[in-house]
């Protein structure tokens, strides 16, 4: 029997029905449940095989996700989530995601997509303004930080290159260096790997920070062959780990001193940038070559978007624009292809869902969002002094909140979170540093309170 797959008939109808009223309940759901996680054999013996000569029909196919494969995930948009650096995506945003999987939008040329893109547009405007980008910025919402990082530094080294070949210079490195801090994001050494580069890696000061002064150091005291191989500073907004942000104003006047680009990687940090409170702490990122950051972090949108912002676009097309016979009737000259700005041609609008979102709700309620989760941290370090039997670990800059639990091993760390995640109450979970194993809140949902605090703080007793 002829199935037609793309036709839409009674049983398409139902489905609509089906996915639309399980997408409407888990909106509604508050909170949404932790759920967890299940051995490979747990889910193979529970769901069985799914792909099959016949199928088995998109209902029965929701049954199992909604039954059995959603609750062997563990919700990032739980409020009591704090691993890693979660996510909790606005109602809206979520929403929109469903309509631009429907409307089957491209979206790497204008072309194809120019609505899409002009909407993915005006939220890049907006970061932009908020870090202090010249009119002319702009860039492009890529799959995540480590995508964001490695076009930003393909576009770096292929200015370089640029330039000593104008000034007619035939000699290049025998191998291309980067610079960074050693509390820099692990992306940034995976870039490193993937363009067959090297990290010179500078040593932090006394609060974990790379400071200029620190960078101009490394830079002039080293070998000539390797002061001539950076082609980039990495400065961090806002560390993973700590939530520590870098000397961005030294950085980069160190960093273009010596004729080097200048990235900010903001994945988690540069959100804060939409906060009265604490943009005080980014100065400097108005005169960086590029930065990150990622909506999927703390800015409420949905995986995956990370928006990566050029002060010069143009010098990341002429890094990353591909060539092809079928490709030149994109190349007009007033249009704004996003794929030219980043590693990739294809993309989905995944721009759009945070776009909407602002739209929707205004960039008020998003500063107010983000202040609540740094009022929320704060209160998390207030709960922790108090308390005799944990310690901060440092105190918080943003909204990441270390601690260590006083006479604790590392398995009684690994036992807790265990004991916590079975619960369904908290995903909390152990981080290394200095080679003493502590914890960590990451706290980035609006909706985790500091009684949310107070009882995993409880729990530690």
């Amino acid at each position: 029997m002829l199935v037609f797959v793309h036709r839409y008939d009674v049983d398409s109808e139902i489905l609509t029905q089906a996915v639309v009223n399980y997408a409407r309940e888990r909106l509604r759901l508050n909170p949404v449940p932790l759920d967890g996680t299940r051995s490979r054999a747990e889910l193979t013996a529970a769901v069985g095989e799914t792909i099959t000569p016949s199928g088995i029909g998109g209902i029965e196919a929701l049954r199992i996700f909604d039954e059995l494969l959603s609750r062997a995930c563990i919700s990032v948009d739980h409020p009591r989530n704090l691993s890693f650096i979660p996510a909790a995506p606005t109602k809206a945003a979520v929403l929109f995601d469903l309509v631009v999987g429907a409307s089957s939008v491209y979206a790497g040329s204008w072309l194809e997509g120019a609505g899409a893109v002009h909407a993915e547009n005006q939220a890049l405007r907006w970061l932009s303004d908020l870090a202090g980008f010249p009119p002319e910025a702009g860039g492009v919402f890529v799959q995540g930080g480590t995508l964001g990082n490695l076009s930003a530094l393909v576009a770096a080294r292929y200015r370089m290159q640029t330039r000593r070949s104008a000034a007619q210079r035939s000699s290049k490195p025998t191998v291309w260096r980067i610079a960074c801090g050693a509390e820099a994001h692990s992306s940034v050494e995976t870039a490193a790997r993937v363009m067959g580069a090297e990290l010179l890696v500078v040593p932090a000061d006394a609060d974990g920070r790379l400071t200029g002064p620190a960078l101009a150091h490394a830079l002039d005291t080293a070998d000539a062959d390797i002061r001539d191989s950076v082609f980039a500073v990495v400065a961090t907004a806002g560390t993973t780990q700590f939530g520590i942000i870098d000397d961005i104003r030294g950085i980069v006047d160190a960093a273009h001193e010596r004729g080097i680009w200048a990235h900010v990687d903001g994945a988690y940090g540069l959100a804060a940038l939409a906060a009265e409170s604490v943009r005080h702490l980014f100065v400097g990122v108005a005169d960086a070559d590029s930065f990150i950051v990622d909506p999927h972090k703390w800015l409420f949108a949905p995986f995956d978007a990370c928006a990566l912002i050029y002060r010069e676009p143009a010098l990341a097309r002429a890094a990353h624009a591909q060539k092809a016979g079928y490709l030149e009737v994109l190349e007009a000259a007033d249009d704004w292809n996003p794929a030219d700005y980043s590693i990739g041609l294809s993309r989905r609008a995944r721009g759009l869902p945070f776009w909407f979102s602002l739209a929707a709700h205004g960039t008020r309620a998003y500063g107010a969002a983000v202040e609540k989760s740094l009022a929320t941290a704060r209160a998390a370090a207030d709960q922790i002094r108090a308390l005799p039997y944990v310690e901060l670990v440092r105190e918080p800059q943003l909204s990441v909140v270390v601690l260590r639990r006083l006479n604790w091993a590392p398995k009684n760390y690994y036992e807790w979170t265990e004991k916590l995640l079975q619960t369904g109450f908290a995903f909390v979970t152990p981080t290394v540093h200095e080679g003493e194993t502590v914890t960590r809140f990451a706290i980035v949902n609006p909706c985790t309170e500091p009684a949310d605090i107070a009882t995993i703080l409880g729990s530690m007793a």
